[in-house]
C-alpha cells in the first residue's frame, strides 16, 4: 500500500513531455516483495487438509484462501508491470516496436489482417509513429520465414512468406516474431518488440480520449467523404466499411488507415486523457485479446508469456481446459465486417472416464442481399479468388485442450470431413464454410479424449463484435 500511495498516476499517463517512470522503478521491489508474500502464504494454506477440520475453522480457511487467490494475481500481475514497463516504455534507452494494425474486415486468427505497419517509437514514455508503411509493399518472402512444421502444416508456409498473413496462426509470438524477421530482411532494421491492436481496441482508447479531430491534411484530402473526427462510436465503421465504400484506391484505403491510427497516437500522446479512463480502455482491449505484445527481449518475453497480454496458445497463461475457435478469410476480400458469430459450450460430459465437450460456432452473413453489386469491388472481392460476390468463405479452426482429440466436426446436423492435426500438443480441427447473403451456418466441434477437470473456457478471434456478444453461456444438453 505504500507503494501503490507513492505513484503519480498522472504522471504515469502519456504526454507530450513523456512519463515519469522513476516512482514506479523504485516501486517495483517493494511490489514483488508483496507478490511473493503472498504467493507463498497462498500457496502454506492451500497445502492444509481441512477435510477433519470443525466448520469453524475449515471456512474462515477456505475464505482466506479464496481471497489470497485472488489477491495473488492482481498481485502477479502489478510486480510484472512495475518489472517490465519502465524498461519497454523507454526509461533508460528509447524503445522502437513494430506495430500491427490489425483489420478485421478480413479475418485473420488473431483478429484481422495486418495491413497498415508502423514503427512505434517510445522514448521516456512519450509515444510516436514513425516509417510508416502497408503489408502489401513488403511483397513476399523467399525463401519463407521458417514457422516449425506443425503450423506449417496446419496454416501453410504463407505464414512465413506474406506480412498479410503472419496471424492465420493464433499464436502471435509466432506472429510477432515472424513479423519482426520479415521487416529486418526489407528494411535492415532491427525492432525491439511487436505490439498489435485492432479498430475496436482503438474505440476503446477514443472513449478515453474522446473525439479526435483529423488534422493531416493528405488524410483529409484522401478521406474528404469521411467524419472528419474519429470518436468510440464511429471508428470501426469508419475505417473497416465507410473507407472502402468512399476512397477506391486501395493504396490510398491503407494510407488512411495508418494516417487515422497516427492521428489517435497523437491524441493519445498529448496528455489530455484521464489516467483512470485510459487504464480502463487499455485494460479492456487486452481482455478482449485485441492488444498484444511481443518482445524481442527473451527475459521480457519470458514474462510477457504468463499473460493473456502474450497471445501464447499454450503456457501458464493457458487455462487448463481452454478450448480456442479461430476465423481466417478465405475470400480474399473484407467482408468480414458483415459476419457476426457466436461461440458457446453445448455439451460437457464424461465417458469411460474421460470428458467429452462440444463447442457450437453460429456464423451468419448478414451483408445486403445485392452484396455483389452495392459494395465495392474489392469489398467483396468480386470472385477474384473464387468466391462468388457477396459470399463470404472462412476457414475455421478450432483448439481443444493439451492431449484431446477432435472427435467429429458436425455442420448444419450433419458429420463432414475435416483435417485434424496437432499444435503444441492441443488438438486441433479445421474445416471451410461459405456463406451467401442472408445465410447462417451451425459447426459442432466434438473433442474427446480430455483429462482436465476444470471448467471450460473459450477464447475466440477478436471481431467487429464485442467478445461478450460472440461468447454464449453455456447450453446445458443431454450426455446420453
Amino acid at each position: 500500500m505504500n507503494a501503490f500511495e507513492t505513484l503519480d498516476w498522472n504522471a504515469l499517463s502519456p504526454s507530450a513531455d513523456g512519463m515519469d517512470l522513476a516512482p514506479l522503478q523504485a516501486a517495483a521491489p517493494q511490489v514483488q516483495g508483496a507478490a511473493y508474500a503472498v504467493r507463498e502464504s497462498a500457496q502454506r494454506l492451500n497445502e492444509i487438509e481441512i477435510d477433519n477440520l470443525l466448520p469453524q475453522v475449515s471456512q474462515p480457511l477456505v475464505d482466506a484462501r479464496e481471497k489470497l487467490s485472488a489477491l495473488q494475481g492482481d498481485l502477479d500481475t502489478a510486480a510484472d508491470t512495475a518489472k517490465l514497463a519502465p524498461s519497454m516504455l523507454g526509461a533508460d534507452t528509447p524503445r522502437r516496436y513494430l506495430l500491427l494494425m490489425q483489420n478485421n474486415a478480413e479475418s485473420r486468427a488473431t483478429g484481422g489482417i495486418p495491413g497498415a505497419l508502423a514503427v512505434l517509437k517510445v522514448d521516456k514514455g512519450s509515444l510516436s509513429l514513425e516509417s510508416q508503411t502497408s503489408a502489401t509493399a513488403l511483397g513476399s518472402f523467399t525463401p519463407p520465414v521458417d514457422i516449425g512444421d506443425e503450423q506449417r502444416t496446419i496454416y501453410s508456409a504463407r505464414v512465413g512468406k506474406f506480412m498479410q498473413d503472419v496471424n492465420l496462426t493464433p499464436d502471435f509470438p509466432t506472429t510477432a516474431s515472424t513479423a519482426q524477421l520479415m521487416w529486418e530482411r526489407s528494411t535492415g532494421e532491427r525492432l525491439d518488440g511487436v505490439l498489435s491492436l485492432d479498430p475496436v481496441a482503438l474505440a476503446f482508447i477514443l472513449d478515453a480520449t474522446g473525439p479526435v479531430p483529423i488534422t493531416d491534411p493528405t488524410i483529409r484530402e484522401i478521406g474528404r467523404s469521411l467524419p472528419s473526427e474519429l470518436t468510440g462510436k464511429n471508428v470501426v465503421q469508419t475505417l473497416l466499411s465507410d473507407a472502402y465504400a468512399k476512397i477506391e484506391e486501395p493504396k490510398f484505403q491503407d494510407v488512411y488507415f495508418a494516417g487515422a491510427a497516427k492521428e489517435i497516437f497523437g491524441a493519445l500522446s498529448s496528455g489530455k486523457t484521464d489516467p483512470k479512463k485510459l487504464m480502463d480502455a487499455l485494460t479492456k482491449g487486452v481482455e478482449e485479446r485485441r492488444i498484444l505484445l511481443w518482445s524481442a527481449s527473451a527475459d521480457e518475453q519470458s514474462t510477457i508469456a504468463h499473460h493473456s497480454l502474450g497471445g501464447l496458445i499454450s503456457g501458464s497463461a493457458i487455462s487448463p481446459a481452454q478450448f480456442g475457435v479461430y476465423f481466417n478469410d478465405g475470400t480474399g476480400a473484407k467482408m468480414d465486417y458483415w459476419m457476426k458469430r457466436s461461440v458457446e459450450v453445448i455439451r460437457d460430459c464424461t465417458r469411460d472416464g474421460y470428458r467429452e465437450v462440444a463447442i457450437k460456432v453460429t456464423s451468419t452473413n448478414t451483408a445486403p442481399t445485392d452484396a455483389a453489386t452495392s459494395l465495392p469491388a474489392y469489398v467483396t472481392g468480386n470472385g477474384a479468388y473464387g468466391v462468388p460476390a457477396g459470399t463470404v468463405q472462412t476457414n475455421v479452426v478450432a483448439y481443444g485442450p493439451v492431449q484431446s482429440n477432435v472427435d467429429t466436426v458436425v455442420k448444419d446436423r450433419e458429420k463432414i470431413p475435416f483435417a485434424a492435426q496437432r499444435h503444441n500438443q492441443r488438438a486441433v480441427g479445421t474445416t471451410t464454410i461459405r456463406l451467401a447473403p442472408g445465410e447462417s451456418s451451425t459447426l459442432e466441434f466434438n473433442f474427446g479424449h480430455i483429462v482436465q477437470g476444470s471448467q471450460p473456457e473459450l477464447v475466440v478471434t477478436p471481431t467487429t463484435q464485442l467478445v461478450k456478444d460472440v461468447i454464449r453461456d453455456t447450453t446445458a444438453a443431454s450426455c446420453e
